[in-house]
């Protein structure tokens, strides 16, 4: 059986968490920490790109400077041809769905939405908004600004 372990650090800024399963309770500890350390991390370089003159690195600068050059050899897949991903037949370079996730939400705030979503430490959150009974995303914008999606049915 699976030791899980959660860590959860309050601050002034958002709540951070990580979690970690494992076959002992040492790796879960080790793989919650390596991830606690990256969320601290990102959290730092939020706060610290919008404090003082600093700008951080476009996607497209980052992407050209990390992508290799492109090679003249092929690995001999054509991009039209069906391939087997999982359950998925995918044709090209197309996204990939690899992860599929179903939960039981309750209508809840906004304000309770918000909570959520920085108490699971990520950028968006789905919720059925208690006012209009529709589903909803909350997500974070640049700084700690936040946004609302509403679906109207």
């Amino acid at each position: 059986r699976a030791v899980r372990v959660e860590l959860t650090v309050h601050s002034r800024g958002p709540v951070i968490r990580a979690e970690a399963a494992a076959g002992d309770k040492m790796s879960a500890l080790d793989g919650a920490l390596v991830r606690l350390e990256s969320q601290l991390r990102r959290a730092a370089d939020r706060r610290r790109v919008h404090h003082g003159n600093r700008s951080p690195v476009s996607l497209s600068e980052a992407a050209a400077a990390a992508a290799p050059p492109p090679s003249a050899e092929s690995d001999g897949d054509d991009p039209n041809v069906p391939r087997q991903v999982g359950p998925l037949t995918v044709i090209g370079d197309g996204p990939v769905v690899v992860r599929e996730k179903l939960f039981k939400a309750a209508p809840m705030t906004l304000d309770q939405a918000l909570y959520e979503m920085e108490l699971v430490g990520h950028d968006f959150f789905l919720f059925i908004d208690k006012e209009t009974d529709l589903p909803s995303v909350v997500y974070r914008r640049h700084g700690y600004d936040y946004g609302v999606i509403r679906v109207e049915a």
